[in-house]
């Protein structure tokens, strides 16, 4: 019983503390089932509760079948729980095996090894570092926090539960694909039928929906070089050929090397990982030499909203009179990032096997997310989140790069209209991965850029500083340490 009377942590909820101590006990055989539980004063005493909280919880166990009341004794573990347990105990789910049977290599028998190519690596908590300049996360808005709690619990009401309960096997919440139409693309600068929108458990889903459609060994994918790794990575997997397609400060250039893409991927928004928007003469020159090779231009549009400097461009799709355009976006990657919603905008006869593939990999994303975020969005916390997002992205990108004109003079940092990140070309000769070792033990995260090249090794001298989840006032102690690094480093 001593686990169950160990102080309780204040900061979770009490009562569900409490019930899963109690169930650790009964599962461990801490609780013998011919005694009863402890009096509810005694327990509540021994945790410093109120006898109210451990009476609700007691109740609630005999309600879930785990405790049975009897009069004038108390709780006690019910007899029916501990026979399917002794059941369960008696037929264990893993069978003997001789011992001289031979495992058999599982390895070799597979098709693909993902785990075998580059990919970004990231720490699983970034939080630690007091200067965390890690690209893709977000600081905590607290209001945006507190409306999306009450979207939450909106959706729990009842006129809201007969749409999200049940498995609607391909279909999506008709009424986020209605806000997607009403809020997110008119900013976007285009319209799009409801039948020529599917929903994703994030945008990386749906390039990984769109590859397994497009791609294949005689396919070659036209990609930004550097460009976005995991991207590269998702259509090498499906034995598409990489086609490298150069990048300034315009965005993606365009040259006779499109002539040999069946498919192009671009950013045009925010060009990962050298977040430069692309101009409206490339734009323009992308569709016609689309349209003169014949090949379909996948547009992952990240990061749309994020322009707070100069006028903000029309999405690639906006412009596209030849339907070449396939448009993927995000819902959750401005909020919160670990939400994982997004979309897909494209031709209907595409989106119908999109829906498909969908169905046979995951039927559909969560339809509690999807009526949430509909709701988030109709009563224009979305939108009042951009906003505030975009003046404090605003703040911390000036601060950025005044900091690093005026500690890191030998370092280049790409000037942007926006975003959330800084791609910043460090002196020759040095290693940004030796960097990143020496920041990180002055408590500084900072991403290496090699990943995202092709020719990694002629390429060891980039950084992306991302800063949308660093608070404004440590941007300049970070750069500080970031400067010590550097010196070490060289």
């Amino acid at each position: 019983m001593d686990p169950m009377t160990t102080p309780l942590d204040m900061g979770e909820p009490l009562q569900q503390q409490i019930q899963a101590r109690i169930v650790d006990a009964i599962l461990s055989g801490a609780i013998a089932p011919h005694e009863p539980l402890p009096a509810t004063r005694v327990l509540a005493q021994q945790l410093k509760v109120s006898r109210n909280t451990v009476t609700l919880v007691y109740e609630r166990m005999a309600e879930d079948g785990y405790l049975t009341a009897v009069g004038r004794r108390g709780f006690f573990v019910d007899e029916r729980f501990l026979r399917n347990q002794a059941g369960a105990m008696a037929h264990p789910a893993v069978p003997d095996h001789d011992a001289k049977d031979k495992a058999p290599d599982v390895l070799a028998r597979m098709r693909i090894r993902p785990s075998l190519q580059t990919n970004i690596r990231k720490p699983t908590d970034w939080k630690p570092y007091p200067y965390p300049f890690v690209y893709g996360q977000v600081a905590a808005d607290p209001t945006s926090l507190s409306r999306w709690r009450d979207c939450v619990r909106q959706v729990s009401r009842t006129e809201h539960v007969r749409h999200w309960m049940t498995d609607r096997v391909d279909a999506d919440d008709p009424a986020l694909v209605e806000q997607i139409i009403r809020r997110m693309l008119p900013r976007r600068g285009f319209s799009a039928a409801p039948d020529e929108i599917l929903v994703t458990i994030g945008a990386q889903n749906a390039l990984s929906l769109l590859a397994r459609l497009m791609c294949g060994p005689d396919v070659k994918v036209g990609m930004e070089n550097p460009g976005y790794a995991d991207a590269r990575n998702i259509f090498e997997l499906e034995g598409a050929e990489i086609v490298d397609l150069p990048v300034d400060a315009s965005g993606v250039r365009v040259d006779d090397r499109l002539s040999d893409c069946d498919l192009v991927y671009v950013t045009p928004s925010h060009q990962a990982p050298t977040n430069v928007t692309m101009t409206m003469p490339r734009r323009l020159a992308l569709l016609e030499a689309a349209r003169r090779h014949d090949c379909l231009v996948i547009e992952d549009d990240y990061e749309h909203e994020l322009n707070y400097v100069g006028p903000r461009q029309h999405a690639l799709r906006a412009l596209d009179r030849t339907g070449r355009i396939l448009h993927v976006g995000s819902l959750s990657k401005p909020l919160f990032p670990g939400l994982r919603l997004g979309f897909v905008v494209a031709p209907a006869p595409v989106i119908v096997e999109l829906r498909a593939l969908r169905r046979l990999n995951y039927r559909h994303p969560s339809t509690l997310d999807q009526r949430a975020m509909a709701l988030f969005l109709s009563e224009g916390h979305y939108d009042a989140h951009i906003r505030r997002q975009q003046e404090v992205l605003a703040r911390r990108w000036t601060t950025m790069l005044t900091e690093i004109e005026r500690q890191l003079p030998n370092c280049a940092a790409t000037i942007t209209t926006g975003g959330s990140a800084v791609w910043l070309r460090l002196p020759d000769g040095i290693s940004a991965g030796r960097v990143q070792e020496e920041a990180a033990a002055r408590g500084v995260y900072v991403e290496a850029g090699d990943v995202h090249f092709r020719e990694r090794a002629a390429h060891e001298n980039y950084l992306r500083l991302g800063f949308a989840a660093i608070e404004t006032a440590m941007i300049g102690p970070g750069i500080e340490r970031l400067k010590e690094a550097l010196a070490v480093a060289r």
